[in-house]
């Protein structure tokens, strides 16, 4: 969701600046396409110049790196797809003693291709971690072996992971 509104957000942007751009040449094609009408030349003046005070909204909150990890649920061996009690059970024992200030678990439905190609549709979990940039090589690291962690629990063939730095203020 993040990725499409920031892929909308950009596109919005290039779109208003190719509009800016052209803008002034398409007013010119236009005047120089209707030669019957001869072209009024304003008057030169001089504006002076003045540059408009950079308006920033206020920094809040420390600088933070936000973490979702995406779990899924259906097991590529065919076996039974992990309960919620399951997971559960896996946050409390393998990312809440790693992560005990706090997380955000929520669920949903996915789909990915697999390694053969094959199209995965399954209910999944979205883990959100946040947690200072100061500790995010010790945290990568706790990160990294909770991904494994589920992957061979459940036997997963991965789990996604989006990294985002934030400013957060509690």
């Amino acid at each position: 969701m993040r990725s499409h509104l920031t892929r909308t957000r950009v596109a919005l942007t290039v779109a208003g600046l190719l509009l800016a751009a052209a803008a002034p040449t398409a007013y010119a094609g236009l005047a120089e396409a209707d030669s019957a009408v001869p072209a009024r030349k304003a008057p030169e003046r001089k504006a002076p110049e003045r540059k408009a005070p950079e308006r920033k909204a206020p920094e809040r909150g420390a600088p933070y790196i936000e973490t979702q990890l995406f779990f899924g649920t259906e097991r590529p061996d065919g076996g039974p797809a992990v309960t919620d009690a399951q997971f559960m059970a896996f946050v409390d024992s393998e990312v809440t003693p790693e992560f005990p200030d706090g997380l955000t678990v929520q669920s949903g439905r996915g789909q990915w291709r697999d390694v053969s190609g094959a199209i995965e549709k399954e209910r999944s979990y979205e883990l959100i971690l946040l947690y200072p940039v100061a500790r995010a090589a010790v945290s990568d690291r706790r990160i990294e072996e909770i991904r494994r962690a589920y992957e061979k629990a459940f036997g997963q063939e991965a789990v996604a992971r989006v990294d985002e730095r934030a400013r957060v203020d509690f």
